[in-house]
């Protein structure tokens, strides 16, 4: 036993001690406790309403009741990896006051690179313990399966990444069932749009849901600056700009911006996601290009191999949009593929990491080890592959694959409607055409700079239905819905119907915009004909709030019916008499 977490604790220091919070800036190495800031986390209860956490700690398998198999799921760039190596580090430390410090044995395991593994026992043989382990598949096994001896952990990190996923008789889905290793305690992360199907009802699901003002700030002084000066002009572009300020709820933006910003970008400028990201990504690239040119190499040279990557555009598209998600390739065949001199740039840029990954070559034959490549987040290879995109779709007979998971892949789709008006205008097309594609029109609609007549017939169907804002849906999200139904609104499409489910928070009675929980507000819209407001069950509505929903209404010129569920209404005969005439429509 003492072997196994001797070794355990030193595969599991290499992953906590190596975070790049830019990666082209390869001397800024962290541990994860020197830049790990808790993001906001909520937990679904039984009857399925999400509740606040305090801490990652009450994240704990069996403390408080909590169940033994526990999804952390978030969208893109939310922390869950880097949530993960916090526990890691919490165990391998022994931290004070940490439950995770408690178990006798924690495994982490990243299933982007278990593709093709049959058993956890082969899994962790081959990346959670060195290359010169003194321990023999058996000794993990007869370790790992002993009942009720041992407290037993294994975090499962990334299963939207896990190749062999869409095969239901995989180790790790034999484990989640309880049909193997049914004591040991299970933490998985995944995106939000990536859960494993078919766990049962005892399954503890927690979402991350961010990074508010505060966490922001606390990550700026810790990681960036302390100087007070600094930390308030960086903080003031972000408040400026709302686009901004909804991308870096994801703890992954709000790192990159806060870091570039300290440098001197004038970021708040940017309008989209897609402007956002394509700053990034040239900041990358510039800063490596300028390092090379003092250092003699042709500018011009380095600037072509910056502005044309079709290769590595069809090499991430191809892999996005297979079954398998394949995002990790051997080095050899991905620098050939690329040419040498341009993988090197990426590389050297941070967009590309290289690794050494450990593989067996055949049963019974010793482990070795080979040099992979995958890109730096899962994003980027989304960024790239966007490109890929708009070259199909200047085909009009191209058909977006069913087989892939839109919102899974929403990022890939906005990229694509922000770097080309007539492939976005088409790509939009495509997504109205399928029954599972309103979601990703309402996220890719704003990215476009002009709306055509085929967009607004498209967004014309969205809107024509019930069009949700829902408590659980990220800002992102609820900020591209809004966004979508103003746009509508400029013109003059009609809005058939908009749900706040749970996402109403407050309204002033004297000016106009409903405030949701996520901060966010939605002002009135002209073309609006039904607003439905699903409170919180047995909230007592004020007569302010009334008399602000009502002025809402009036403003609405449309609007026809007013609903609020589930809350306890004032008497009618409290409103002033100025909204005598609305009355009618609240119900």
């Amino acid at each position: 036993m003492s072997t196994f977490i001797r070794e355990l604790k030193k595969t599991g220091s290499f992953l906590y001690d190596k975070i790049q919070p830019i990666p082209y800036i390869k001397k800024e190495v962290y541990s994860v406790d020197s830049v790990f800031i808790e993001v906001g986390m909520e937990r679904q209860d039984e009857r399925y309403n999400w509740k606040t956490l305090g801490s990652y700690h009450d994240i704990f398998p069996g403390e408080k009741g909590n169940p033994r198999i526990q999804i952390i799921e978030g969208d893109p760039g939310y922390g869950k990896s880097t949530l993960a190596l916090q526990m890691v580090y919490d165990w391998c430390k022994e931290v004070p006051n940490s439950p995770f410090s408690r178990p006798d044995i924690l495994i982490c395991l990243n299933l982007r690179q278990l593709g093709g593994m049959e058993s956890i026992v082969q899994a962790i043989k081959q990346f959670a313990l060195p290359l010169d382990s003194e321990l023999e598949p058996q000794d993990v096994e007869q370790l790992i399966r002993k009942k009720g001896k041992n407290n037993i952990w294994v975090i499962f990190d990334a299963y939207d990444e896990y190749p062999d996923q869409h095969n239901k008789d995989n180790f790790v889905m034999q484990i989640l069932e309880g049909k193997i290793l049914g004591h040991v305690n299970i933490l998985l992360t995944t995106r939000s749009s990536c859960i494993p199907p078919g766990l049962g009802a005892l399954t503890g699901r927690i979402r991350l849901t961010g990074f508010d003002d505060a966490a922001q700030e606390r990550y700026i002084r810790k990681v960036v600056t302390g100087d007070n000066e600094a930390v308030k002009k960086i903080l003031e572009q972000l408040n400026i700009n709302p686009t901004l300020g909804v991308l870096c709820q994801a703890p992954l933006f709000s790192v990159m911006y806060a870091h570039l910003a300290h440098k001197g970008g004038m970021l708040h400028k940017l309008s989209s996601v897609t402007e956002f990201f394509g700053h990034m990504i040239s900041c990358f690239l510039s800063h490596k290009q300028n390092k090379l040119s003092g250092a003699g190499d042709s500018p011009e040279n380095l600037q072509t191999h910056a502005d044309t990557h079709a290769a590595l555009d069809k090499l991430a598209f191809e892999a996005l949009t297979s079954e398998m998600q394949q995002l990790v390739w051997d080095r050899t065949f991905f620098g050939r593929k690329l040419g040498e001199e341009f993988y090197k740039l990426y590389v050297d840029a941070g967009i590309l990491v290289e690794e050494e990954e450990t593989y067996i070559p055949a049963p019974g034959k010793l482990p070795q080890r080979k040099r992979v490549v995958r890109f730096y987040h899962k994003l980027f290879g989304e960024w790239y592959a966007a490109y890929h995109l708009i070259e199909c779709v200047k085909s009009r007979s191209y058909i977006l694959p069913e087989n892939i998971n839109l919102y899974d892949l929403k990022f890939f789709l906005m990229f694509a409607c922000g770097l080309d008006q007539p492939g976005g205008s088409q790509v939009i097309k495509l997504l109205g055409e399928r029954e599972d594609g309103a979601k990703s029109v309402v996220l890719c609609a704003p990215q476009l700079k002009e709306w055509s007549h085929d967009i607004q017939t498209t967004v014309r169907g969205i809107v024509s239905s019930r069009v949700d804002i829902d408590r659980a849906d990220s800002r992102l999200l609820q900020r591209s819905t809004i966004q979508l139904l103003e746009l509508a609104s400029q013109h003059k499409i009609p809005i058939s119907q908009v749900w706040l489910d749970g996402s109403f928070s407050s309204v002033d009675p004297d000016s106009l915009p409903l405030v949701l929980h996520s901060g966010l507000c939605l002002p009135s819209l002209s073309t609006l004909q039904e607003l439905v407001i699903a409170t919180e069950y047995g909230r007592e509505v004020t007569v302010d709030e009334c008399t602000g929903l009502l002025n809402y209404a009036i403003h609405s010129q449309l609007l026809k019916e007013l609903t609020l569920c589930f809350c306890i209404l004032p008497w009618m005969d409290s409103f002033p008499a100025s909204l005598d005439n609305v009355e009618g429509m609240l119900s």
